[in-house]
């Protein structure tokens, strides 16, 4: 009987040796290959559904160690869901670290100065981030914008241009806009609004759309918003072809006569004042520029075709400058 028990005890020995060192291979064996996996793991994902993409991916093995070790480190309710990078070479124990930590891969979105909330839509559309229409009809919803205490008809303009740092199951289409105006008021709060002024917020923004379109140089922007002013004062038409543009139903990139003499709320040709509402969302350095324009009398400028603008006091000498830039006389 002695014997029999030492037998069953080496064998036991011997197995659970076997096991051991099994167990102990997975935890120190690294994912082979070079460079990084990118990981998507849906949200709700269980512990064997979340294995099986790690298996899939080649990142490690998926069999009863993955449980075990799974269980033994306390990681079963922990592992959190999202897109990951994760560098082939790891160990299991290594990348259940990253998925209990949730260091989730974050993507950088540019949305640059000047564009419209309809080509945001689609800068954001392009990779999946939002629904397109979806995006488009919180831009109008008057309850949603309301939110904000803005009372605007339209987020035009309220949408800050910057580089937004996006995580895949993280966002939406309510918080990629909550973010984008939440920017702007933080930035509008950052400057030094004068404390007289003729024109409200919305107003000023409007203005500052139309400088970001107008401005090629960053230098002329308060130059430019001086003109306005200088116009605005005068109750002069501020006649920019960039607010004409953005009234026009599907604007193929090129005005019209037509265009120019067709009333809308947009058309500065037509209207002697602002357009009702912002036509782009403008940068920082817009908006500094129509909170503090340089002093001029000047009431017209016209493109050098060089990014730099003419500008004149006169009818006589901007007719002079569009003889010579424009139409090369």
């Amino acid at each position: 009987m002695r014997r029999i028990l030492l037998l069953l005890l080496l064998f036991f020995l011997i197995i659970g040796s076997g096991v051991g060192l099994w167990y102990l291979s997975y935890l120190t064996t690294r994912a082979p290959g070079e460079g990084d996996v990118v990981l998507l793991i849906p949200k709700g994902s269980g512990v064997r559904s979340i294995g099986r993409l790690l298996a899939t991916s080649g990142l490690l093995e998926d069999d009863a160690r993955y449980l075990a070790l799974v269980y033994l480190s306390g990681a079963r309710s922990r592992l959190k869901a999202g897109e990951y990078s994760i560098p082939r070479g790891l160990t299991p124990p290594e990348i259940l670290d990253l998925l209990v930590q949730g260091k989730t891969l974050r993507h950088y979105i540019t949305v640059p100065e000047g564009v419209t909330a309809e080509q945001i839509a689609a800068i954001f559309a392009k990779d999946g981030w939002v629904e397109q229409e979806r995006f488009l009809s919180l831009v109008t919803d008057l309850s949603f914008i309301r939110q904000f205490g803005i009372k605007a008809p339209h987020l035009e303009g309220y949408l800050f241009p910057e580089t937004y740092a996006l995580v895949r199951n993280e966002t939406s289409e309510e918080a990629i806009i909550r973010n984008m105006v939440g920017r702007f008021q933080q930035v509008w709060h950052s400057l030094e609004v004068p404390a007289r002024t003729a024109l409200n917020q919305h107003q000023l923004l409007t203005l500052a759309s139309v400088v970001e379109k107008e401005a090629a140089v960053a230098a002329e922007r308060p130059l430019i918003a001086r003109v306005f002013y200088n116009r605005l004062d005068r109750k002069m038409r501020l006649q920019s072809d960039p607010t004409v543009s953005y009234g026009v139903r599907d604007f193929n990139g090129k005005l019209t006569r037509a265009d120019l003499r067709r009333p809308t709320p947009y058309n500065t040709y037509v209207i002697p004042a602002l357009p009702p509402g912002p036509i782009c969302s403008p940068g920082r350095a817009s908006l500094e520029a129509v909170l503090h324009p340089v002093e001029s009398d000047a009431l017209y400028f016209v493109s050098k075709n060089d990014g730099t603008h003419v500008f004149s006091t006169n009818l006589t000498d901007h007719n002079r400058a569009v003889q010579l830039y424009q139409r090369g006389l």
